[in-house]
Formats: structure tokens, C-alpha cells, sequence
């Protein structure tokens, strides 16, 4: 199960041109990264990537699982090894130094994909040279979270949508907005996930329910936006039941009455549903946060072929949606539908995994590093390790 925690590592402060709006498909032009003139592959070599023979990941637990692994080892002779990390903060730890001639990629988060793009730790990829990409929802094709200035640091894999999940007992009618969770009403019964990157979710909320604020982009806030939801969260704080590290203990908190609301992700929905737990979820008016997680090549990657083997295969409608279903996920290969339905009927549409409406995605923020400068250009942005330290204080 995928656990993505704040470990406490120290944080890569960016102070650079931020990516576009969410709603663009394509990321906007921004300050050059330090590998941006590093030539990606132009064509994959089998016959190297045999003479390389293995594959060193840094990955979410269970994204490397057997059950695609093995067919994977069996076809190219890339063996994997994998190192499970508990958090994006790890993950870019471990990536420090380009992946430090050990590690060849890591299936990043869109909040730790600028910090890695900008450190200089992964490099660029050829997205011509992943023969499914041409299949991918447009919006992940050139996410501003692993695309810059029409550059791929990455390609695109899996994503989900943070949800408002809720006890149908509780609420016998389904709330349709965030205001629930910050509702003193429902003292002691609400849940949050305990990470920085919770603070856009309470921006997100506040830009419709406060809009002389100005909040244009919860990822994107000046001193007094960003005091102003540090504010809404530590008056929240008085409500909260226990914050949640992870999925497992959302579920038991939710299974046990200790949390009856709160944000979540597809995946606990679906857990709790199969243990025939009485929940629901939903998309609230104001829209919801969201993550996207892309496989990305470390710039001292030692088996690159094997690398490019791996990306392709990963992005094939069988794989993805092998692993989609598996963590409650969406794939981006809008072909793995005609797969998830023979697995599980009805589960692409569940999962909006053949979405084309781009208003259904401009519903969703989806998580990138905050960093100092706006969209703007202005350097009146609040940069992730401030974050960091309100989160903290926030919890207290």
C-alpha cells in the first residue's frame, strides 16, 4: 500500500518560475533546470539493455509488484530492484546526487517532481520512444508538474483525485462541500491527511468560499493567502478526531468510528466498501486536490536502457491496469479501460479512467512543489519549507 508520509527529511527550497494552471495540459515556459540540455536516448537497445541486466527503482510499495514484474525480467532480462520508499521527502533523499550512480528511476509524486527536476537529480526523457504515451489522457501527456518549457523530466503513470469520504450513517445526506470538515458541528468526527500538502486543500476551499482572497492556485499563495489558511486549518485543528500518516489507519478510523469525514483517497473508499463499511465519497463543489505520479529517469541512471524497457512496459493497457485496480488508481493509457473492465466491470468509468471532458480535470489541483515564485512572475509565493514548518506548528 502506497503510504505517502512526511518523514521529516530536509527540504529542497525552489525559488523559480512556478508551472501554469492546472487546467493546461501543457506546462508553461520556466527557468531552464540544470539537465535540460542533456540529450535523452533517441532509440532502446535490447542487446544493451540485456548487457545491463538489472534495474534499480526507488518506488511507492507494491508499484513493483510480481505480477507484472516477472513477465517484465522474462522479456528484456532487466532484473528489478526496488527500494520502497514511505514518502516523496525519502524519495528525493534517495535521489540526491542524480540517484548517486545507483538508482535508474522513481515513480515521483507531482510534489516532489519539481524538487527533483530543479536539483538537478533526474534528467530528460523521450516520450517518442514509449510507443503507448500516443494513447495517454491529454492532460497527462504534459503535466506542468513533470513537463517544462515542452521537455519531459518523466512520463506519467497513475493518478488520483483526493476525495471527501464520509459515513453515510453520519451524513444520511451526502455533503456536497468542504465546509463539513471545518464545520465545528462535527467536532471530534473529522480526519486530514497528515502531510504539508494539506494546506492546498484548504486553500482550494477557501478560493471559493473566500474570494477576495484571491487564491487563483492553492499551490501558489501570498503571505496573506497563506496566513489565512493557516489560520482555517488551525481553527480545523480543534475538530480533528487523529490525523491520518496513512491508508491503513484511515480505514481502521473509519472502521472503528474514530473519524466519520475527511479527505481521502479512491483507494480507501474501496477497501472500506469491500469490508462493507457504510461510506461514500465524493468530488465537492469546490473541486478537490490531486495526485499524479510519473516514472522519472535519475540523471546518473547506470541501466538506462533498461529504464526505457521498463517505462514502456509499465505504460501498456495490460500493466496499468493491473496496478490501477490493484491501488484504486487511474491509468493514464486511456486503452487499459477495455482491460479494467474485463477485470472489473464497470471500473473504468468508476475510475474516469477513459475521461476526455477537460472540465472533469479542471475539478482537479493537482500536487506540485510549491516554490517562492507565482505564475506571475512576482516572488511573493510562499516556497514548500515554509509549509513544512506551519504544518508543524499547525499540529502542534
Amino acid at each position: 500500500m502506497k503510504m505517502r508520509l512526511f518523514c521529516g527529511l530536509a527540504v529542497f527550497a525552489v525559488t523559480l518560475t512556478a508551472c501554469g494552471g492546472n487546467a493546461n495540459p501543457t506546462a508553461t515556459t520556466q527557468q531552464q533546470p540544470p539537465t535540460a540540455t542533456m540529450k535523452p536516448l533517441d532509440k532502446i537497445d535490447p542487446a544493451a539493455a540485456k548487457s545491463e541486466g538489472q534495474l534499480n527503482l526507488i518506488a511507492w510499495e507494491g508499484y513493483v509488484d510480481d505480477s507484472w514484474v516477472k513477465t517484465f525480467t522474462a522479456n528484456t532480462g532487466c532484473q528489478v530492484h526496488a527500494q520502497y520508499a514511505g514518502s516523496s521527502d525519502q524519495m528525493v533523499s534517495l535521489m540526491a546526487n542524480g540517484g548517486g550512480g545507483q538508482w535508474d528511476m522513481v515513480s515521483a509524486s507531482g510534489d516532489a517532481d519539481l524538487r527533483l527536476i530543479y536539483s538537478g537529480d533526474v534528467r530528460p526523457m523521450n516520450e517518442k520512444l514509449i510507443p503507448d504515451y500516443q494513447y495517454f489522457q491529454t492532460y497527462f501527456k504534459n503535466p506542468g508538474y513533470n513537463t517544462i518549457s515542452g521537455i519531459h523530466y518523466g512520463i506519467s503513470l497513475q493518478w488520483g483525485p483526493n476525495v471527501l469520504l464520509y459515513n453515510t450513517k453520519k451524513f444520511k445526506i451526502a455533503p456536497t462541500s468542504w465546509s463539513a470538515v471545518y464545520d465545528p458541528a462535527n467536532k471530534g468526527l473529522v480526519t486530514a491527511y497528515d502531510y504539508p500538502i494539506t494546506i492546498a486543500d484548504a486553500a482550494l476551499y477557501l478560493s471559493k468560499s473566500q474570494p477576495k482572497l484571491g487564491i487563483k492556485d492553492p499551490y501558489e499563495l501570498t503571505k496573506a493567502q497563506f496566513d489565512a489558511t493557516v489560520q482555517l486549518l488551525t481553527q480545523q485543528r480543534q475538530l480533528i478526531n487523529k490525523y491520518w500518516p496513512d491508508a491503513s489507519t484511515e480505514i481502521s478510523m473509519f472502521q472503528n468510528g474514530d473519524a466519520q469525514i475527511g479527505a481521502a483517497w479512491p483507494y480507501q473508499t474501496i477497501q472500506l466498501l469491500a469490508a462493507s463499511a457504510p461510506v461514500a465519497d465524493t468530488i465537492p463543489s469546490e473541486g478537490v486536490t490531486g495526485w499524479g505520479d510519473t516514472w522519472m529517469l535519475a540523471t546518473k541512471a547506470p541501466h538506462p536502457n533498461c529504464a526505457y524497457l521498463w517505462t514502456a512496459y509499465v505504460s501498456t493497457p495490460h500493466v496499468q491496469a493491473l496496478q490501477a485496480l490493484f491501488f484504486g488508481e487511474t491509468p493514464v493509457n486511456t486503452k487499459a479501460c477495455g482491460e479494467m473492465e474485463a477485470q472489473s466491470a464497470g471500473s473504468c468509468r468508476q475510475y474516469h479512467a477513459n475521461e476526455t471532458d477537460a472540465s472533469y480535470f479542471n475539478t482537479i489541483k493537482f500536487w506540485k512543489t510549491p516554490i517562492t515564485t507565482c505564475d506571475d512572475g512576482s516572488q511573493n509565493c510562499i516556497p514548500y519549507d515554509q509549509w513544512v514548518s506551519a504544518w508543524t506548528t499547525i499540529k502542534g
